[in-house]
């Protein structure tokens, strides 16, 4: 699987060396030396992911990565960083960013996280999910929550959906990273728990009961039964 990357890194190497191996391994490659130029660089040609750098000079990756979000665009975003730090993890998911990988990488490592988000990308079917008071339009996605729409990032859309489909069934954190992340390599289980907890605040807005349960030592289920969490 192919597509057509923007890669922004202000080290001109680091761009250089990017740039050269997704090229090799498929993909049609855009550079952008800083969060300013990449945003020009999305404002005028259509890609298909981008591959963020955190720390910059001008504009850092975590303040275009808001940016894009703020204008409506949900283009797939992976962002770098050189520091593996919880903070600094939370702080790119906040900001709408999709994956997250810590330098240095092997280049096989962020090609099959880039194809996974590829494949990923929001379906064109029409079917609707209705599921707990949920109203899931695939297609459009757009989300109704007893007939108020929620605004969600694209990975809290693509959770939430496949809890949706399966409600009142629970799902474990590989289950829920192979079908939301499709990842065949191990990666954090806490990236499941961050998005869990980003949608609970979102669902449970205007108090709003409880409908995303945590199943001790299982995984997580969508369903509306006044039940408390296992701890």
């Amino acid at each position: 699987m192919s597509g057509r990357v923007l890669v922004v890194d202000d080290d001109p190497a680091i761009l250089r060396s990017l740039q050269r191996g997704l090229r090799l391994s498929g993909f049609t490659v855009t550079p952008a030396e800083g969060g300013r130029p990449a945003l020009a660089a999305l404002r005028d040609t259509r890609h298909d992911v981008v591959v963020l750098d955190i720390s910059m000079p001008d504009l850092s990756g975590i303040e275009v990565c808001r940016t894009l979000r703020e204008q409506g665009d949900d283009i797939p975003v992976l962002m770098l960083s050189a520091l593996d730090e919880v903070a600094d993890r939370v702080a790119g998911l906040q900001a709408g960013g999709d994956d997250y990988l810590v330098k240095p990488f092997a280049l096989q490592e962020l090609v099959l996280r880039l194809q996974a988000l590829l494949r990923r990308r929001p379906p064109t079917g029409t079917d609707l999910v209705r599921a707990c008071g949920l109203e899931i339009d695939p297609s459009a996605r757009r989300v109704l929550l007893h007939g108020t729409e929620l605004s969600l990032t694209r990975r809290e859309f693509a959770l939430l959906e496949v809890l949706a489909r399966n409600a009142g069934i629970v799902l474990t954190r590989d289950q829920l990273l192979d079908r939301v992340w499709g990842y065949d390599f191990d990666v954090r289980n806490d990236a499941v728990d961050t998005f869990v907890s980003y949608l609970r605040r979102k669902l449970e807005a205007d108090g709003l009961p409880r409908m995303l349960h945590t199943v001790r030592g299982v995984g997580f289920v969508l369903r509306v039964d006044g039940g408390r969490d296992t701890p």
